[in-house]
């Protein structure tokens, strides 16, 4: 028996991690791994899905930046300055710390 395609169709949704990342324990393991990545890309578009799960609005407040900026700045395609990088970090709770690589 053959089954058409109308009767085989689900509906999808898109996957946020920003649902998952409801502990300050996970917000610095997803970050942890995106910092791991090396792609300043990558590491800019995950800050700005912990800033979501946190509430942008809530980071906004606290950072002086429009709710606007903050998503453009930490898009897919976003180069946010260094500056608002610490910004929205210190916002979130979350600091950048230094070790020697191990060559």
């Amino acid at each position: 028996m053959q089954i058409g395609a109308n009767e085989m169709t689900e509906k999808l949704t898109t996957y946020d991690p920003a649902e998952d990342l409801s502990s300050d324990e996970a917000i610095a393991a997803f970050m942890a791994q995106a910092f791991e990545t090396g792609d300043t890309s990558y590491i800019a578009h995950a800050l700005g899905v912990v800033a979501r799960a946190k509430g942008m609005a809530q980071i906004a407040g606290q950072t002086g930046l429009s709710r606007e900026q903050l998503y453009r700045s930490f898009s897919e395609t976003g180069n946010p300055t260094l500056k608002t990088t610490l910004a929205v970090m210190k916002a979130l709770g979350i600091e950048l710390t230094t070790k020697v690589h191990a060559w």
